[in-house]
């Protein structure tokens, strides 16, 4: 009886192994690279439907690789040259390939470091080089991704560098990056359009993201707020990201340097701004259907032609949009406790940089007791 139980288990374990491997294969095959994304938009949604079928019964395997491979102190990654990116869209490879590309002038480069407005700058420069008659649809480009490819990982997901389209009349690609300036490729006749976001709402935002599509490998709240103020964070830490675009941006004219919150609080300005450093000319027509167009509700109810990552059995298990909340003071909603940690990792990095951080983000900076506040905290006799 009992061999009987084992063997019967055994062969249950077995074909659950043989299920999974072959859902794995699927999943490979179906959203790698451009796989996915250059898919028409009934055909993407078909693939999703497929992975949210099969994702209860896949996630217990998932959890336990998590589990088999749980190591507090690491998130899979790649690493190159000590820049880190995520396992599931990069590699050395993809890494080093990013770096070595050639820019050419028919190139526009969005920078940021992750959640920082990526997309939403990406979106602008394509409404703006069409005008704002942009298709992402069946008809057009089937989605942002298969229109602006993504340098340092094209060969995981989205249009290859190589194939990555020239738009509109003005015949420019967009390409996006999270690369830091010690590997992004440079070309002084290219342009290159950097987003910085406040560093607690950039935290928050990478919190929530990271641990939709990681899933059970995402590390703990306590261990991701310190991989979040290290250099060992992907793509590096936020002020390292900064300073470094920071510096460029004031010593290169190819290399315009702009915030979250100035988009958010005034599109319109931003829009204009970047259109005069693209050297495109709009009409207020063409400015008024732009704006339609980059608006984060407009985007959100299209979220299927602006996600990032292809759907994966961690990401349809999850309540997390991609579009989640797109605030510019989400960093209000940080526990103080984490908001203080951040805060002073980031004004103490910068404290010798040109970066204006007491400009754009003053309550970031580390505020030194006044003289009154020490007098007040003397004990008296």
């Amino acid at each position: 009886m009992l061999v009987t139980t084992l063997v019967l288990v055994l062969t249950v374990l077995v074909l659950y192994v043989l299920y999974v491997g072959r859902f794995m294969r699927w999943h490979s095959m179906n959203t790698q690279g451009n796989a996915y994304f250059g898919k028409t938009l009934q055909e993407r949604r078909e693939i999703k439907n497929k992975i949210i079928k099969h994702a209860p019964f896949v996630s217990p395997f998932v959890r336990f690789l998590a589990l088999a491979a749980y190591n507090p102190e690491k998130m899979p990654k790649t690493t190159y040259k000590n820049v880190t990116g995520p396992m599931i869209t990069s590699s050395n490879d993809s890494f080093k390939a990013g770096s070595e590309y050639k820019p050419t002038e028919d190139d526009i480069i969005v920078a940021t470091q992750m959640r920082c407005g990526t997309t939403w700058m990406q979106q602008i420069v394509f409404e703006l080089l069409h005008k704002g008659e942009g298709d992402l649809t069946d008809t057009g480009y089937k989605h942002l991704n298969s229109a602006s490819a993504w340098i340092e990982c094209s060969q995981h997901t989205g249009v290859p560098l190589a194939d990555s389209p020239k738009l509109g009349d003005a015949q420019k690609r967009v390409l996006k990056t999270h690369f830091p300036t010690s590997l992004c490729p440079y070309n002084e006749k290219a342009k290159y359009i950097y987003v910085a976001r406040h560093p607690v709402s950039c935290y928050a935002s990478v919190h929530d993201f990271v641990s939709s599509i990681a899933g059970p490998f995402a590390p703990p709240p306590h261990q991701f707020i310190d991989w979040f103020c290290s250099d060992g964070f992907f793509w590096t830490s936020w002020p390292h990201h900064v300073n470094g675009w920071w510096d460029w941006s004031q010593k290169r004219d190819n290399v315009t340097f702009v915030h979250f919150e100035e988009l958010k609080a005034n599109p319109e300005n931003v829009v204009r701004q970047i259109a005069s450093f693209l050297n495109v000319k709009i009409t207020d027509e063409e400015l008024e259907k732009i704006l339609v167009k980059i608006d984060f509700a407009y985007m959100r109810e299209r979220e299927e032609y602006f996600e990032m990552v292809p759907p994966s059995v961690n990401t349809v298990m999850s309540k997390t949009h991609f579009f989640n909340g797109g605030k510019s003071n989400r960093h209000q909603e940080v526990q103080p406790h984490e908001r203080t940690k951040i805060n002073t990792f980031v004004s103490d990095y910068l404290s010798e940089s040109d970066y204006p951080l007491n400009t754009y983000y003053p309550d970031v900076v580390k505020q030194e007791p006044t003289i009154e506040a020490t007098e007040e905290l003397r004990p008296t006799a």
